[in-house]
């Protein structure tokens, strides 16, 4: 019997028939997956065909946040989106923090399961047990921020939670994301979905507490993981007060914060103008997740020529990379800007960075000219050309449609060995370390369900210098196959189902995060569990998605990399002489996928699933 932490209840909406109906959370459910990611790829899988069109009707969109979420376990009010990636055709998990997550908890729902399509543009008002399905058609159009606000001032309670899409969303670039408060579900399209589905919104209001089961217990598990923050080095002495942003002049000093598409990464450098001082010379506050203690979300205001007066929640690293860095740009106001602007159009900003720049060397190489752009110098530093392009990517006008498709589409259309440098692994554009100079973090890259994507398995071993597990040296591939397996099943159950904030894990719990989020899932819910038991969750979500994603048509050649990566070594820099050869990524692959008890094609085995109690999903890897 589920005794605290989850609420019960599964709410399900149909927008076809505008209806909706109840049903329970289970126990099994709860000890196969614990929640958030875990409940969403479950029902992904036992409900959506791996080959479904990832825009067409039979898609679903399933939010579901975690047992921790509500309560006061620190950085904890975080959620998973899961549908079919319209950008990769691969499982899409997205996650968002701010209040949103709590406020689904409080409302009464473990899960909300999104299926069908309103026949015209709807938002969903969940207030508590009683749901009504809008007309959003005034609203249609709106970017993310304003949404919010007249979705609070229809309903006359600016307490309520919104999550939203922006015009990126409804034109279903494939990498919009949804939006709620200033935080976003990034990366993989899930702000498309929406949009297919016309779903502007989904608004929610609560007032449920979440239960603890027992209090003492939680107490003492609760002492542990607060004991641990406080020790950490660098949680409140820097990450805290600084944010991501620190994280600039570390790349910078490895040598792997990616410059101009990837291309002289090591070369060029600009640590002086987009990092740590840099940003804090524009900090003018800080924002808290729900009863997060750390607050790392920087509030940065542009203050010089063209845009000042821009204000924006972060930027965070990625952003600073991906609309800086990676697009020549090293003028932070224009990167404030460039984030606040993405935000409000519901833009992932990773992928508009990353398929930009991929266009700018397009443009410099000669396979884009002025007449695909307009006339425009698309010319890596042009910032205004960048804005612009980031306007037409969002209302799919002239080169900005064939963008909107990612980076991936986009180079097999250009051609002329353009793939070579698209910077992309399963269409997912790459975030903003350069593996060649890491290798755990590149072959995360490479075999993560969702494509590359740190946030799936990140090596903070190799980034931060952490020896958890153990210690390991960056430039080595010998040991990084196991090192993936344990950072993503850990990072997977810890962050992604329980749900906890992964920064917490890379600065603070690691070693102590499966023991510890086994005693605060039995002291909330009464569920037993081991620190085995919670890594072997971890485990179970990482081969069910990667059944999906077989079933969908994705082989070994999918855990790859861009050319650029394999045959182009740096040039420069603390990594200076590094690249990932076909034969070094097949050398950490095999350990990997025997790491992971696969076929030496990256298929689960039949004995594998069947230890993980995943005896129903067999059937769907018979001619893999």
């Amino acid at each position: 019997m589920l005794k605290g932490g989850y609420k019960g209840k599964i709410l399900r909406l149909n927008l076809t028939t505008q209806t909706f109906s109840l049903e329970d959370t289970t126990e099994e459910m709860a000890k196969n997956y614990i929640g958030g990611a875990g409940f969403g790829i479950n029902i992904l899988m036992k409900e959506v065909s791996p080959t479904a069109d990832p825009l067409g009707e039979e898609n679903k969109l399933i939010f579901a946040p975690g047992p921790f979420t509500g309560t006061n376990v620190p950085c904890a009010s975080r959620i998973a989106a899961v549908a079919k990636s319209p950008l990769t055709g691969a499982i899409g998990m997205a996650s968002s923090g701010g209040y949103f997550p709590a406020e689904v908890k409080f409302a009464g729902y473990d899960v909300i399961i999104i299926e069908g399509k309103a026949e015209k543009p709807v938002y969903v008002y969940i207030n508590e047990d009683k749901i009504s399905f809008r007309s959003a058609e005034q609203l249609w159009g709106t970017k993310t921020f304003d949404c919010q606000q007249m979705i609070k001032n229809d309903l006359g309670d600016q307490n309520i939670r919104v999550a939203c899409i922006g015009p990126a969303g409804e034109n279903m670039v494939k990498y919009s994301c949804i939006i709620n408060e200033r935080r976003a579900f990034g990366r993989k399209g899930l702000g498309a979905v929406m949009g297919s589905k016309n779903l502007k919104a989904i608004a929610v209001r609560g007032q449920k507490e979440v239960a603890i089961n027992d209090k003492d217990a939680y107490k003492t598990a609760r002492s542990v993981m607060n004991k641990a923050m406080k020790e950490s080095h660098v949680l409140y002495s820097m990450f805290s007060n600084a944010g991501t942003p620190c994280v600039v002049d570390l790349a910078g000093e490895l040598g792997i914060l990616p410059t101009r598409n990837w291309s002289d990464t090591g070369e060029w450098i600009p640590v002086d103008k987009l990092g740590l001082e840099a940003n804090n010379e524009k900090k003018i506050g800080r924002e808290h997740c729900y009863k997060c203690p750390v607050g790392c979300s920087q509030m940065k205001l542009a203050r010089g020529g063209r845009y000042a007066g821009m204000l924006t929640e972060g930027p965070e690293f990625e952003s600073i990379y991906s609309l800086g860095s990676t697009l020549g740009i090293d003028d932070l106001d224009v990167v404030i800007t460039a984030d606040r602007v993405c935000d409000e159009l519901g833009l992932d900003t990773i992928s508009a960075g990353v398929v930009v720049g991929f266009a700018m060397e397009c443009y410099e190489k000669g396979l884009l000219t002025k007449e695909d752009t307009g006339g425009v110098e698309l010319k890596f530093g042009n910032d205004i050309a960048f804005m612009d392009l980031l306007l037409d990517i969002t209302y799919r006008r002239g080169l900005g449609d064939l963008l909107a498709e990612g980076t991936k589409i986009a180079a097999a259309k250009i051609g002329g060995g353009s793939e070579k440098f698209a910077m992309h692994v399963k269409g997912l554009e790459m975030p903003g370390y350069d593996v060649r100079g890491a290798k755990a973090q590149g072959l995360n890259y490479a075999t993560s369900y969702t494509g590359a994507d740190h946030n799936r398995g990140y090596a903070f071993q190799e980034i931060f210098g952490i020896p958890i597990p153990e210690e390991v040296d960056r430039f080595a591939y010998e040991g990084k196959g196991k090192l993936t397996k344990w950072n993503q099943d850990v990072r997977a159950v810890t962050c992604d189902c329980a749900t906890m904030c992964a920064f917490i894990l890379d600065m603070a719990v690691p070693g102590i995060a499966t023991q510890n989020t086994a005693s605060l899932l039995e002291a909330i819910s009464g569920l037993k569990f081991t620190a085995e038991d919670v890594q072997t969750v971890g485990e179970r979500l990482n081969n069910v998605a990667k059944v999906y994603n077989t079933a969908a048509g994705l082989t070994r050649q999918d855990d790859n990399f861009p050319e650029r990566i394999m045959n182009e070594p740096l040039k420069d820099g603390n990594s200076k002489g590094e690249c990932i050869s076909q034969e070094n990524l097949d050398i950490m692959l095999n350990e990997y996928y025997e790491a992971r008890g696969w076929t030496n094609e990256g298929v689960p085995t039949e004995e594998k699933l069947r230890a993980l109690g995943l005896d129903d999903l067999i059937g769907l890897l018979q001619d893999k």
